[in-house]
């Protein structure tokens, strides 16, 4: 595109929208001109971009003539009804939600893993992956490289704000609740999530997982274009405000060492190692709450399987996986 695009953000009062807004003002992303779009109860609503107020539109089938990339963030639901107009209106898609990616006509992107995948959408669409697949891939995709991925055994720790502000608010509503001896039903989670951790995140599946344990399996295997890669995870919401944790035993073709896996991530953008357990260096998720990259540390050779490295990766979910990642494909068109 010669000309600086017309950008689109679909679900632009929620969570995400909100995060994608904040990245497009503070990556100084080249765009001609801004839509924010919602449902018909958010429109007329006005958000601030690069000190201007910008009136909120009620989200139609006809609203892409002339957007260039339309970021959207509005549940599945929302993407699989309007982003096919708006990729039919000329317009690339960069949908956050779970609707395409294991669509074989859409590429499902970490632009600092696989940017040329991009670059053939033949339905217009290009997909975010999970945030957990993301954050995790952040830190296995430079080791894959080094040594060959061979298998995952991942388990992962969850913040509430993977489920929107309304996971935030129950938290913050139980804890009050609980210290000040008031009862309290659960909403949001099936159970008590003050204090406590939940072994599950989305819905069963028919073999007992969940289906945020099934999408780190099969979009890992996209992204890195690996369809034999074996991946076992256990998704948990733990009672964290923001940011996603993972623990991951990764196996490898070629024997690693700690030492060269420190190395591997030299160069490689978005990822930090922080790792110095000696001096009480490693990853909590404070550390990446409204940051860009993820971290990774408490990296060792596994005590149990052979050729394998154990470490512990966090980022920011709403940022690196959702927002952020979105708005660099962006940059990447």
């Amino acid at each position: 595109m010669m000309k600086s695009p017309h950008v689109a953000i679909v679900g632009a009062t929620g969570a995400v929208g909100v995060e994608m807004l904040l990245c497009l003002e503070q990556r100084n992303f080249d765009l001609g001109e801004l839509t924010l779009l919602a449902s018909a109860r958010s429109a007329g609503k006005k958000m601030k971009f690069r000190g201007e107020e910008i009136i909120v539109k009620e989200l139609t089938h006809d609203s892409f003539e002339g957007i260039d990339i339309a970021l959207f963030s509005a549940g599945g639901g929302i993407s699989l009804e309007y982003g096919p107009s708006a990729a039919a209106a000329g317009a690339v898609v960069i949908d956050n939600s779970s609707a395409f990616r294991m669509d074989e006509g859409v590429p499902l992107v970490v632009p600092e893993i696989n940017p040329e995948a991009a670059k053939n959408r033949p339905k217009g669409i290009i997909a975010n992956p999970n945030c957990t697949t993301i954050i995790s891939l952040m830190a296995l995709a430079p080791l894959h490289e080094a040594f060959g991925l061979e298998s995952v055994i991942a388990s992962s720790y969850q913040a509430v704000s993977g489920s929107g502000a309304q996971g935030i608010i129950e938290l913050e509503e139980q804890v009050s609740a609980i210290t000040n001896g008031r009862e309290f039903t659960p909403s949001v989670y099936p159970r008590q999530i003050a204090f406590n951790v939940i072994p599950q995140v989305d819905s069963f599946t028919e073999n007992g997982y969940t289906k945020e344990e099934m999408k780190m399996a099969n979009e890992g295997r996209k992204i890195l274009e690996l369809p034999e890669l074996k991946v076992s995870c256990t998704c948990v919401r733990v009672p964290v405000y923001r940011s996603h944790s993972v623990s991951i035993t990764a196996k490898f073709t070629r024997p690693p060492s700690v030492e060269a896996a420190r190395a591997a991530y030299t160069g490689k953008p978005g990822i930090q190692v922080h790792d110095d357990p000696a001096n009480m260096v490693f990853p909590v998720p404070l550390d990446t709450t409204g940051k860009d990259d993820c971290l990774v540390g408490r990296i060792r050779e596994s005590l149990v399987i052979e050729n394998a490295l154990d470490l512990w990766v966090v980022g920011d979910q709403v940022r690196k996986g959702a927002a952020l990642n979105a708005v660099q494909v962006a940059e990447i068109l």
